[in-house]
């Protein structure tokens, strides 16, 4: 698959998990989240001490986002990364975007094993979409 084959496959599910996200507006984890309603896609926020980011109800973790999420990204420090990749593959999420820094071999590793779609080259959902930071 070419790289923008997978970043069409990822863009395909009707809804994204934003694990990782922050209240913080000036932190990636706020940033991608308001990308994705920019673009006019729905995005769940998951974070397990927040009720609301942006006034999007979260979710405390990956296995209580809705079935229709196939797409996450992930906004998380690589150790966490490694730990939440099986419970997305766990959870039935098909696409999982490492946004720069969150990236690890093992994860990325165990996805490609497991036949998920992963995109953890650098590549930046928010230069994808064109997020603009109003």
């Amino acid at each position: 698959m070419s790289k923008q084959e997978q970043i069409e496959r990822f863009l395909a599910s009707s809804q994204f998990g934003v694990v990782g996200a922050s209240s913080n507006r000036q932190k990636y984890g706020n940033r991608v989240l308001r990308c994705y309603v920019q673009s006019g896609y729905k995005a769940i926020p998951v974070n397990p001490g927040e009720a609301e980011i942006e006034g999007i109800p979260c979710v405390s973790s990956i296995p209580s986002l809705p079935a229709e999420v196939k797409s996450i990204s992930m906004i998380t420090p690589p150790a966490v990364t490694e730990k939440l990749v099986p419970e997305a593959i766990a959870h039935g999420i098909e696409n999982i975007w490492m946004q720069p820094g969150a990236e690890s071999a093992t994860a990325v590793a165990l996805c490609r094993e497991k036949g998920i779609n992963v995109i953890a080259d650098g590549s930046c959902l928010l230069v994808q979409l064109g997020f603009h930071d109003h």
